[in-house]
């Protein structure tokens, strides 16, 4: 197991499939930005890696993802940060292998952007998805404004 950003994200390889996760159970996977930046060179390395094939993307405990950690985003750390731009977001890009969201939980808000990042998704009965984030003026990041109606469709006029 090869473990990034102290231990928040962890990746298992089983032959060609390479398990990346979000480790931070006690917060409901909620990522800050040492979490972001660790899931982008966790899938910067699978990228290079010529013996994986697919990565399984999940998070550990009950949930996927409850989006940005609120307690950094208060403290005002994370201002200028951007999940999806070129300081180490991690949806800023597109990779060349498969990646599928195990969805289990939570994915909402910035954790529903990672969930549609994801090439494919299994979802589990408990899976919730989500904006909560907008009921507190938050916006919808990450590319998920596009990435979502493409999957879902657009409301019929």
């Amino acid at each position: 197991m090869r473990s990034y950003a102290n231990g928040k994200i962890e990746v298992t390889q089983d032959g060609a499939v390479t398990t990346v996760t979000i480790n931070r159970p006690e917060v409901r996977n909620a990522c800050d930005m040492e979490t972001v930046k660790g899931l982008h060179d966790a899938f910067s390395d699978f990228e290079k890696d010529n013996t994986a094939k697919v990565a399984v993307f999940t998070g550990k405990g009950d949930g996927f993802c409850a989006g940005a950690d609120l307690e950094e985003v208060s403290s005002g750390a994370s201002i200028g940060f951007s999940w999806a731009g070129s300081d180490k977001g991690v949806t800023r890009r597109r990779l060349s292998k498969p990646v599928i969201g195990a969805i289990e939980g939570h994915a909402v808000a910035a954790g529903l952007a990672l969930a549609v990042w994801c090439d494919m998704r299994v979802a589990s009965e408990s899976a919730i998805f989500g904006v909560f984030c907008r009921r507190f003026g938050g916006p919808m990041p990450n590319g998920c404004t596009v990435r979502l109606p493409r999957i879902i469709g657009k409301a019929a006029p």
